[in-house]
């Protein structure tokens, strides 16, 4: 039962009550402030629920169309804009970077093709040289400073996730062989045909149904049982800049309250800064999960979903700590760590702080999870995976 203060707005049918339960136990427990949820099966939404609020006062009510930055959620659409293109056959796979990039080849670079930009293994993690926030916004700077340093690893002997940088990498790509900004791309022919509401940079119209987020990613002071743990590594390491963890998400050092500025908002940064709700999740993941069409819109074919969720790398991830990590081809894989679904084709993108974007082909089901309410570290989308086990249970 909801508390009497606590009203979830939207559609759920009966037999997805434990769904809804979950989602409003996030409220009760003040793990959550504002929230959207939203599956979709074959085309056709099943549950889509929203509850909460825009700020900590609570006046302002969160609604279906509410945004919010969903950090590396925004991945997904990235490596969705490189797949279309790769299907038009003006990206190839197995071609060097520097075939569409020249100035990528230096320091070694020139053989690097691109699946290992799409799957985390080309060694370009973080830049070497200490870079400025109006680098990383200007872009120019930001894809130059990748392009003229040596690699971390050998690209292609291991993988690493590439937190801040894999956006730029990709969108770099998209900008060389399409001359769109990756932005662009991706509302051109992705968000305005589906009428998704998902945006890779936005102006000002959209600011007054902007959720800020709340909350500390990586807080300070961790209790010493998270340090002991398996994360421990992980966090000692994202304070310490001259770490491989630290420089990822480190440089640049982008500061508190960043995330909920008008300039953070405005920039194309395709790794960490996609607004959008929950239905726009679940409705592109929802059209890749049944094969890629849909209402006279084509993203891809059944074969270029098949390429993108075939497993490139599974294990220890060397930024992470050593965490395992299974990454597909810009998309993040079904594994223990990543329950997403119970089938094991699923695929889609955690963000920190926890939304989560995903497609299952094998049930034909898309979903999409968004908040304000920032939890602590890389994967805080317990509430999410918890709505997707009721889901499944009651599929």
């Amino acid at each position: 039962m909801t508390t009497p203060s606590l009203r979830i707005h939207g559609s759920c049918p009966p037999r997805f009550e434990k769904v809804r339960e979950i989602f409003a136990q996030g409220f009760e427990t003040g793990a959550e402030l504002g929230a959207s949820v939203c599956f979709v099966r074959d085309g056709e939404v099943l549950i889509d629920l929203w509850a909460g609020h825009m700020d900590r006062e609570k006046t302002r009510p969160w609604t279906r169309d509410t945004l919010v930055n969903l950090y590396s959620t925004t991945k997904g659409m990235a490596a969705l804009c490189a797949h279309m293109l790769i299907e038009r056959g003006k990206l190839e796979l197995d071609a060097p970077v520097a075939t569409y990039w020249p100035e990528f080849a230096a320091k070694g670079k020139e053989r690097i093709p691109v699946r290992w930009i799409l799957s985390h293994q080309a060694g370009l993690a973080a830049p070497r040289r200490r870079v400025t926030v109006d680098e990383l916004f200007a872009w120019h700077p930001f894809v130059a400073a990748l392009a003229e340093q040596e690699p971390w690893w050998e690209p292609g002997t291991k993988h690493g996730y590439h937190a801040l940088t894999f956006g730029h990498l990709v969108g770099e790509l998209v900008r060389r062989v399409d001359g769109r900004s990756i932005g662009t791309f991706f509302r051109d022919e992705v968000a305005r045909p589906l009428g998704a509401d998902f945006h890779i940079g936005f102006g000002p119209e959209h600011d007054a149904r902007t959720s800020e987020l709340f909350g500390d990613l990586f807080p300070s002071d961790l209790p010493p049982a998270v340090l002991e743990g398996p994360l421990g590594a992980f966090f000692r390491d994202m304070k310490d800049p001259s770490t491989l963890t630290g420089a990822a998400f480190g440089n640049p050092a982008l500061g508190d309250g960043l995330v909920n500025t008008r300039r953070w908002r405005a920039a194309e940064l395709p790794a960490v800064n996609g607004h959008g709700t929950a239905h726009s999740l679940a409705r592109i993941y929802g059209v890749l999960a049944r094969g890629g069409e849909q209402d006279g819109v084509h993203l891809l074919t059944p074969a270029s979903i098949a390429r993108a969720r075939e497993e490139h790398a599974f294990g220890p991830d060397a930024v992470l700590a050593g965490m395992p990590m299974r990454f597909g081809l810009g998309f993040m894989l079904r594994q223990d760590l990543m329950p997403l679904s119970p089938n094991p084709g699923a695929f889609g993108h955690p963000g920190a702080g926890g939304s989560v974007g995903m497609a299952d082909p094998d049930a034909k089901v898309g979903f999409g999870y968004t908040l304000n309410k920032m939890k602590m570290g890389m994967l805080g989308a317990a509430g999410a995976f918890g709505m997707l086990q009721a889901f499944y249970a009651a599929l």
